[in-house]
């Protein structure tokens, strides 16, 4: 079985135990923002069951979710929106986010686990590949930011309900890519995406 705190334990072990998880959600789809957290666990923090936010089902992930605002030393919530993806790009969009996120962050932090990024701030980082999937604060992260995005799709889905933003999160997917035919682009949509642009210059459009 593998061990979720191997990264924070050799961090442990150095005496930095103030150790923040930063993962983001959301470069994929074609509407709305990217969102990261960062998460601060109390020291040897364990929560049976977490991890990647992709492994988890919704039900879950909503559990974790409760149980880690409450339980976490610190969170901090970064958000770009569409315009700006479409300026800078979804990775700077992304790297954004997450510096957003540690700024936001209610916390001391010693050093930051981030899920395969580079990030240029003033704190220690180490980033992980796959990290989401291999350091528990990054896992709570991953959750904490899957968790708020969604819950602004439903509320996009409130306002739209036509587009099915409550199935698909706005992932490019079959229904999704045929629901903006039928019913337009809206503001929230990043129009550099694709399949947005072909819509866009199709003349397809509904602002």
């Amino acid at each position: 079985m593998k061990d979720l705190l191997k990264y924070e334990k050799e961090l442990y072990d150095k005496g930095i135990n103030l150790i923040a998880g930063v993962d983001e959600v959301g470069r994929g789809p074609l509407v709305g923002p990217v969102v990261a957290s960062c998460v601060v666990l109390p020291k040897n923090y364990e929560l049976e069951g977490l991890d990647d936010s992709k492994k988890l089902s919704e039900k879950k992930r909503d559990k974790f979710y409760e149980i880690l605002k409450k339980d976490a030393l610190g969170i901090g919530i970064g958000i770009v929106g569409p315009e700006e993806i479409d300026k800078i790009n979804i990775y700077e969009a992304s790297k954004k986010a997450m510096i957003m996120a540690i700024n936001d962050c209610n916390t001391k932090i010693e050093h930051v686990l981030v899920d395969a990024m580079k990030l240029d701030i003033d704190i220690p980082t180490t980033p992980i590949i796959h990290g989401d999937a291999l350091s528990l604060s990054i896992a709570a992260a991953s959750v904490i930011a899957k968790v708020t995005r969604d819950k602004m799709m439903y509320e996009l889905h409130e306002k739209y309900p036509m587009y099915g933003f409550d199935k698909h999160k706005g992932y490019p997917t079959k229904l999704h890519l045929e629901n903006i035919k039928k019913y337009g682009i809206l503001d929230n949509y990043r129009k550099t995406y694709k399949p947005v642009k072909e819509i866009l210059e199709s003349g397809n459009k509904n602002e």
